[in-house]
């Protein structure tokens, strides 16, 4: 597979386009008995010969602007509103055009119909949270592929069904293209998914079409205020996951105020799981770690869970830190609610394999090197979290190289700072996504939080290159220190001006390791 646009079913079935408007309601002109489609997009430049195209109305330009490219591409009809059929007119295109209100809000189910619900064939599991939705779903996956023969997985870092895998353009794809692809799963014989579900598909409709067998919810911390407005709009938007036409259960960490909320205003079947150790709550929870051992080696942690029924089960994270204590313990259920074993469930979250840009181990400590970690962390409490679970496995200085996005909250940009200057012993504030801000604006942000949790300044730097920000803090450490870089973990591009470089923190890492022995090896020449 080269392109998301490709995962699709190799043998799609074929509708009438009379039999989908009389299903969905759609408005149209006398249309051809014998016009047929095979797929769904709301990309003209995904369209393959015999899509419908769903043009849906956008924040700037309409999706109907883009038909012409849509029927170029071979596209047969057109769904869209009634300014959206306006401009496909104006266009001079004699396509059909099939009206509904809402657009969006029918192209997943249009979609699903489309693929014959393939979804219903499938065990699907979907995580949702702001922090550990990707380490939390990497962790069902390989529960449910101890289950089953083939599986598929969908998230931040890829789309992946059986070993065939493409980068992901966004955590959650649009509704047509994850219609596609669970019927593509289906196809290749696959009985699972897993997959992350953001808040920004719960509010755009993205998974509407797929009623989920099980949904988890990891916690809730400032982060997307910009899209949400505000915490209650953000908390509203992640509970739509649990609303009965999205799924038909749940499992909530009840470890933060929202996850309790969620779980008693859930109107879903829901399981409770407790993840920190002596929390007054965890007595209610059907689930709580009753004990975490976060481990002295920064491998993994061991935790014991205790069950609905009293039993206590040992337990493990292969990942460092009680943040993966708990996105272990999350995903030992949800395996567990979906079907899986408990001790099948067990011994497969513990010998996970390593998730892309969590917590990644690149280069280990030693030969004049420093321990030299990539994480994703990118919200308050996740850069919290990320620096806490290093600190104990690190003997000498914790050196964090960070920054924070563009066009995205700018609220917590001297949080991060703060939290950074008190956490980190030397800190290299640096550019992550400016997007179209200017990156020298983002760094003061973060550079102000910084002064005031650190007014003298120590050990604070400052690079304009995110690259040569990474090779700074490897020229500044020793192999008792470790280096973090956070904030882009798995991301292979870096935005900046509207424009989209390739990039990856890891890569940065291990070219510089390269160098370094290149020139040793000339030395001793």
């Amino acid at each position: 597979m080269t392109s998301p646009a490709r995962m699709r079913p190799q043998h799609p079935a074929t509708h009438r386009v009379t039999d989908l408007t009389a299903t969905f309601s759609l408005v149209a002109d006398t249309l051809d008995p014998a016009l047929a489609v095979t797929g769904v997009t709301v990309s003209s430049g995904d369209v393959a010969p015999g899509d419908l195209f769903v043009a849906v109305p956008g924040l700037k330009v309409h999706g109907a602007t883009y038909a012409p490219q849509a029927v170029a591409a071979g596209a047969v009809a057109v769904v869209t509103d009634t300014a959206g059929a306006a401009l496909v007119r104006d266009a001079g295109l004699t396509v059909p055009v099939l009206l509904t209100d809402d657009p969006r809000a029918v192209s997943g189910p249009l979609a699903a119909h489309v693929h014959g619900h393939p979804g219903k064939d499938l065990v699907t599991v979907g995580v949702t949270g702001t922090n550990g939705k990707t380490t939390t779903t990497y962790f069902v996956d390989a529960a449910l592929r101890a289950a089953h023969a083939v599986t598929a997985v969908l998230g931040t870092v890829e789309l992946r069904v059986g070993d065939d895998a493409v980068e992901s353009p966004r955590t959650t794809v649009e509704a047509p293209a994850l219609q596609a692809i669970l019927a593509l799963a289906r196809e290749r014989g696959a009985g699972a998914v897993a997959m992350e579900v953001s808040s920004h598909a719960l509010a755009l409709g993205r998974v509407r079409g797929l009623t989920f067998d099980v949904v988890g919810f990891t916690n809730l911390q400032r982060d997307h205020l910009d899209f949400h407005g505000d915490m209650e709009g953000y908390f509203r938007d992640k509970a739509r996951l649990f609303d009965p036409e999205q799924a038909r259960r749940g499992v909530v960490v009840v470890d933060d105020e929202w996850g309790r909320r969620l779980a008693s205003s859930a109107q879903i079947p829901v399981e409770t799981v407790a993840t920190h150790v002596d929390d007054p709550h965890a007595a209610d929870a059907d689930w709580a770690v009753v004990t975490a051992d976060i481990g002295l080696d920064g491998v993994g942690s061991s935790f014991v869970l205790r069950g609905p029924d009293g039993t206590e089960h040992a337990a493990a994270s292969p990942l460092p830190g009680l943040v993966n204590v708990s996105n272990a313990a999350l995903a030992i259920v949800l395996a567990h609610a979906a079907g899986v074993d408990l001790a099948v469930a067990v011994d497969a979250v513990a010998h996970a394999h390593e998730i892309p840009g969590r917590m990644e181990r690149v280069v280990e400590r030693g030969d004049g090197w420093p321990l030299c970690l990539v994480d994703y962390a990118h919200t308050p409490d996740a850069l919290v979290l990320a620096l806490e679970a290093v600190r104990p496995i690190t003997p000498g200085r914790l050196i964090l190289v960070f920054g924070s996005d563009g066009d995205r909250d700018q609220g917590k940009r001297p949080i991060m700072g703060q939290i950074a200057a008190r956490l980190a012993d030397v800190l290299v504030v640096t550019d992550e996504n400016p997007r179209s801000e200017d990156p020298a604006t983002i760094r003061a942000a973060i550079l102000e939080g910084v002064r005031a949790e650190r007014p003298s300044g120590a050990d604070v730097h400052e690079a304009t290159s995110r690259a040569q920000a990474i090779r700074d803090a490897l020229a500044l450490a020793t192999d008792q220190d470790t280096v973090i870089v956070t904030g882009k973990g798995h991301e292979p591009t870096q935005e900046i001006a509207g424009v989209f470089h390739r990039y990856n923190d890891r890569d940065v890492y291990l070219a510089a390791r390269a160098e370094r022995s290149h020139a040793r090896a000339e030395q001793h020449a």
